[in-house]
């Protein structure tokens, strides 16, 4: 766990979250040449014409420093304010974020909102300056803004032009030193959480999720408590361009889940708990914050 690293990118509309996206995915070595496009987290036609991302991705980068391979999981966030639970969905699987600031326009209203959802969150929060390639940037201008309308420090800001890839390996180095990894212990009861699910017409409902602790496999019996079903786990795997199956998710890892699940409306939330004494005080928490409930038992065969 100590070499993987969950991260987000939030930022005001075109402020150049996409772009810097695109640039880490192609750095990374996973997407190039035919296999790349503008955009590439951006699975809709709309959001490809208006240039906002409407509906959260994931994607696992691998990334070397040193002599050391690290694995980065960038949770893509929708682009508009009005997306503001979807983005609050994808921090909650995160430790840090990328907080995005156009050199030529500086902090603007959304920057603030997404500072707002990442404290809420408690997640560590790098400021990069984007942009610095246009002929209006100025870079000392977008450092005091952060410092004064933010209260971070404008210094340590990450210098970037994701459209000329310039300043990315620092960005790779801000992702690596400053983000946190994530804790929990493999060995504890499996506890989950689903951030995201889209419906696949072949395998039904994918859940995209954040394994915060125990191990989560093929075979595994779930039961989904809102709703009083029980599935079996069909597979899991990472999110790289498209699903690529693992053996298993493990404390600290994102990727996702199905498990034959039919119905689009999950819940929101999945914690999965073998441990039938919190059970209760987890479900009374989750309905005093309005999340729906699902619980997981990890019990093979």
């Amino acid at each position: 766990m100590q070499h993987i690293r969950n991260f987000s990118i939030v930022a005001h509309i075109d402020h150049g979250k996409s772009t810097l996206a695109d640039r880490l995915i192609q750095d990374s070595g996973l997407a190039g040449g035919r296999n790349f496009q503008d955009q590439i987290l951006d699975s809709m036609d709309l959001e490809r014409e208006r240039g906002i991302t409407i509906k959260s991705s994931a994607v696992t980068l691998e990334h070397r420093q040193g002599d050391v391979s690290y694995t980065l999981n960038l949770i893509d966030t929708p682009g508009h304010v009005d997306f503001s639970y979807e983005v609050s969905r994808a921090l909650a699987a995160c430790e840090g974020v990328l907080l995005l600031v156009d050199a030529a326009q500086g902090v603007e209203a959304q920057t603030v909102a997404n500072l707002y959802a990442a404290m809420e969150q408690d997640l560590v929060i790098v400021p990069v300056v984007n942009k610095i390639d246009l002929p209006a940037a100025d870079i000392d201008s977008a450092r005091e803004q952060i410092t004064r309308d933010l209260g971070l420090d404008g210094d340590s800001a990450v210098l970037a032009s994701a459209k000329r890839g310039e300043g990315i390996g620092d960005v790779f180095r801000a992702v690596v030193d400053r983000i946190p990894p994530p804790g929990g212990d493999p060995a504890k009861p499996l506890h989950a959480l689903i951030f995201d699910a889209f419906y696949d017409p072949f395998r039904g409902a994918v859940a995209a999720v954040r394994v915060f602790d125990g191990r989560l496999a093929a075979g595994d019996q779930i039961l989904m408590m809102a709703k009083g079903t029980e599935y079996r786990v069909e597979e899991v795997g990472l999110f790289r361009l498209g699903r690529e199956e693992t053996a298993e998710l493990t404390a600290g890892m994102v990727g996702y889940v199905i498990a034959g699940i039919k119905d689009v409306t999950t819940p929101n939330i999945m914690r999965t708990l073998s441990q039938p004494d919190i059970v209760e005080e987890y479900t009374a928490l989750c309905e005093k914050i309005g999340y729906e409930v699902a619980i997981t038992s990890s019990m093979k065969g």
